[in-house]
């Protein structure tokens, strides 16, 4: 039950403690979860860049319209989608696999030539798309593991990626970005951690399939 504690006890902040830092230890442990999240196919399509410098962050305000969740936060997560997925992306995964796995050729090369061909024949939006669903999987992955570890967050699409981009250079690194996550530890005058959960039932959200033959 101590996860489902956790979710309980997690909420979206919307003010952060601006004299509380997250340590650097708890910060390894997200930059651990985050590479470790799944991706389709394992190509990990996605990068997280890290701020904390309170100078970049007030940067950062105009391009989040303000949101006080970023000036207020210990740090920013930003979770970006690589723009370069080629050839030689798909590549270097596989040569990650034969180095770690000593995985022999006459397994992977049929399914690498899988991945180049279909890739290949994919437009740059519908690549992009692809890689977007990642960005969404690791911000599940990382809401969760902030709430076991008592961290706070605020997992935000609400930003104009193109100024954020721009303020952060990000084009240089060939990234472009998807979603962000503020985190931090709450501020005692943020009414909304006091508020109840709104949700449907679990009977409302799952179900069990029953063959009726």
């Amino acid at each position: 039950m101590d996860v489902i504690n956790s979710l309980e006890w997690r909420y979206a902040a919307k003010k952060f403690d601006t004299e509380k830092k997250i340590p650097e230890d708890k910060i390894a442990i997200l930059k651990k979860a985050f590479t470790l999240t799944a991706t389709s196919y394992g190509l990990q399509p996605i990068k997280m860049m890290i701020i904390e410098e309170q100078e970049v962050l007030q940067q950062l305000m105009e391009s989040c319209f303000n949101q006080e969740q970023i000036s207020s936060a210990s740090h920013l997560l930003i979770l970006c989608i690589e723009d370069d997925i080629d050839e030689e992306f798909i590549l270097s995964y596989f040569k990650r696999v034969k180095d770690i796995r000593d995985t022999p050729d006459a397994i992977l090369n049929p399914f690498q030539d899988f991945l180049l061909k279909d890739f290949e024949k994919s437009s740059k939006d519908k690549i992009d798309a692809w890689a977007k669903n990642q960005v969404y999987l690791a911000m599940g992955n990382l809401l969760t593991v902030c709430a076991l570890e008592k961290i706070d967050s605020c997992p935000m699409e609400g930003f104009h990626p193109e100024k954020l981009a721009e303020v952060l250079d990000l084009k240089k690194l060939h990234l472009k970005p998807t979603l962000l996550l503020p985190i931090g530890y709450r501020a005692e005058d943020d009414m909304f951690a006091e508020f109840k959960k709104v949700r449907k039932t679990m009977d409302d959200t799952t179900l069990h399939y029953k063959n009726r033959t």
